[in-house]
């Protein structure tokens, strides 16, 4: 049994989504944000410590408003994602100024989660019922072959001021086959749910009981060897230097491809 779990909060992107941490509003009762409501459902569901990252500039505003807060009731820890955190071997091009996806943003965070960890968004409400089952499935049976992801139905995950991201899961047995990102997902008039696979061709009709990923997984410390030997070979094949990004689906899609 894990007695130790922890909690993994992406956050380095959030700046740039809300103009900047300072201007994020809560819609609590109190005026609690997003980030208030994981980490106070993270602590009731057993979680022992959160660790974020962020980017440096967000730094002295994230201790205002988080690290005050809560380091009496959770340890909390944080670390930076910047463009140019990369392997000594690999020449950034200058003009590159987006860092390179969730999975090097979870690499630099390798040295604080020594023990098994759910990854979450920081921009995403997921319900005080995922942490409760992630929280079961980490202490109870995460190992170095066993990963978990929490899912939604495609129903529930829509919005409806446009089209979102979202990570369709296909399921056989009880144990994930793929997670495949899908992009524009929305109903149209008629009430279908459409989106545009990866490799840009429409996906139409999809069910409203689809499972769907939302960037929450369950995951053993011991595998970050498998995650940087991922990235590290994206970065040897990546054509494009400016915008490519290496996602935490595509990285645990691999794994299960490789058994």
């Amino acid at each position: 049994m894990n007695n130790k779990i922890s909690l993994f909060v992406l956050a380095a992107g959030m700046g740039s989504r809300y103009g900047g941490l300072k201007q994020m509003e809560g819609f609590g009762p109190n005026g609690e944000t997003l980030i208030d409501y994981s980490i106070y459902d993270s602590i009731e569901a057993g979680f022992s410590k959160v660790v974020f990252v962020i980017r440096p500039d967000m730094e002295e505003v994230f201790r205002e408003i988080f690290l005050n807060k809560y380091e009496d009731r959770i340890e909390i820890d944080y670390c930076f994602q910047t463009v140019d955190m990369l392997p000594n071997w690999y020449t950034l091009n200058p003009e590159r100024v987006k860092p390179w996806g969730t999975v090097q943003a979870l690499l630099l965070a390798r040295e604080k989660l020594t023990e098994p960890f759910l990854i979450i968004n920081g921009d995403d409400f997921y319900g005080r019922e995922s942490y409760i089952m992630a929280s079961e499935f980490l202490k109870n049976e995460c190992s170095d072959t066993t990963y978990a992801i929490p899912t939604y139905r495609l129903e529930n995950v829509l919005s409806d001021v446009g089209g979102v991201k979202r990570g369709i899961c296909t399921i056989k047995d009880g144990y994930l086959v793929s997670i495949e990102e899908t992009f524009d997902l929305k109903r149209d008039k008629q009430g279908s749910i459409n989106g545009i696979g990866r490799d840009g061709k429409p996906m139409n009709n999809l069910m409203g009981n689809t499972p769907i990923s939302m960037n929450m997984f369950c995951v053993h410390s011991s595998t970050f060897d498998k995650f940087e030997r991922g990235f590290e070979e994206f970065l040897k094949e990546n054509r494009d230097e400016l915008t490519g990004e290496y996602l935490l689906s595509t990285q645990l899609s691999k794994l299960i491809q490789q058994g």
